[in-house]
């Protein structure tokens, strides 16, 4: 397995996105809808099921659409400083207890936040116990105040990010150790179980398409998570990143790419399910592999089952030019 080895290329999937977050405390019931949401999923043949990354929060929360501070210009966070946030490495733990078949990714998770040894052996273990279905999706995030209570530089996010990922694949590739860098230096270090899945765990990179974003994915990702203004037209991105992996020698083959799925509505409001894969052929063909879909899903998980089902169906079809 090298550092960078991309999967084998699989069916196109559908995913979606979850809160895993609240404005305030939810009160009596708490999270479990989220957890019969994950077993409807499931139970619908949901291929991937994403969720969000904060440990903390300052005040200054108009960074978020900040794109100097790496936000997303216009956007707005979406809970105060007081919201409430399941930690999604823990929430993936639960729902791998509780779902068979859907994959569970992180998107994007603060991974240099996380100590790198650590981090490699909490996702190994889920890998293993999960039956290899993780996915890390990674990013750098906005908020400086997140790295300032982690005692962690800043300015230096994005060396601490490559630096968090290049000692993951390293501890989930070799059997004995070793690592020299001016933060962090090992010898003979072993680290099981690896993960289950043989190409390592898939890093999606997050972030729009700057220099060293651009550096990072060649470096350690399998995929590409679209943010700022790569996000409107992820299909140009893709052509940037496949000329920047044939330029380093990696073939661009089973790259994986995540774009939002737009979802049609009939006259009465409720989503045409046909109108809304229509789109599906054209961004296979430009190179999108995840679709990312959002509407309005019940609290029960028969329910759940129920909204979803018709729609992974429909999806079905049209990825396999069956519709």
């Amino acid at each position: 397995m090298n550092p960078v080895d991309t999967p084998p290329t699989a069916r196109p999937s559908l995913s979606m996105q979850p809160r895993n977050f609240a404005p305030e405390d939810p009160g009596p019931g708490g999270w479990r809808w989220l957890l019969d949401l994950a077993r409807g999923a499931d139970a619908a043949g949901l291929d991937r099921l994403v969720f969000a990354d904060h440990v903390v929060f300052g005040e200054n929360l108009e960074a978020y659409g900040d794109p100097k501070a790496g936000g997303m210009q216009g956007g707005k966070q979406p809970t105060g400083p007081d919201g409430h946030w399941l930690e999604p490495l823990t929430l993936l733990s639960v729902l791998a207890g509780i779902t068979s078949h859907t994959r569970l990714m992180t998107g994007i998770l603060l991974a240099g936040l996380r100590t790198p040894a650590t981090l490699a052996k909490t996702a190994a273990t889920l890998d293993v116990l999960s039956e290899g279905r993780l996915d890390l999706g990674v990013g750098v995030g906005w908020q400086r105040e997140e790295y300032e209570a982690n005692g962690i530089p800043h300015a230096r996010r994005g060396d601490r990010l490559d630096h968090t990922l290049e000692i993951c694949q390293l501890l989930w590739r070799e059997d004995v150790a070793a690592h020299q860098s001016p933060d962090v230096n090992f010898e003979r270090i072993h680290m099981q179980p690896k993960p289950l899945q043989p190409c390592g765990i898939p890093i999606w990179i997050g972030g729009s398409l700057h220099p060293a974003a651009l550096r990072r994915i060649v470096r350690y990702g399998t995929g590409w998570i679209p943010w700022g203004p790569d996000a409107a037209d992820p299909a140009a991105g893709l052509q940037k990143i496949r000329a920047a992996l044939a330029a380093a020698d990696r073939s661009s083959e089973g790259f994986a790419v995540t774009a939002p799925l737009a979802v049609k509505k009939n006259d009465k409001g409720v989503m045409d399910i046909a109108a809304t894969m229509a789109s599906v052929p054209a961004m296979l063909e430009s190179g999108i592999t995840d679709f990312r879909i959002r509407f309005p899903l019940p609290t029960e998980r028969e329910a759940v089952e129920d909204a979803i089902a018709p729609v992974v169906e429909a999806f079905r079809a049209a990825s396999t030019g069956s519709a």
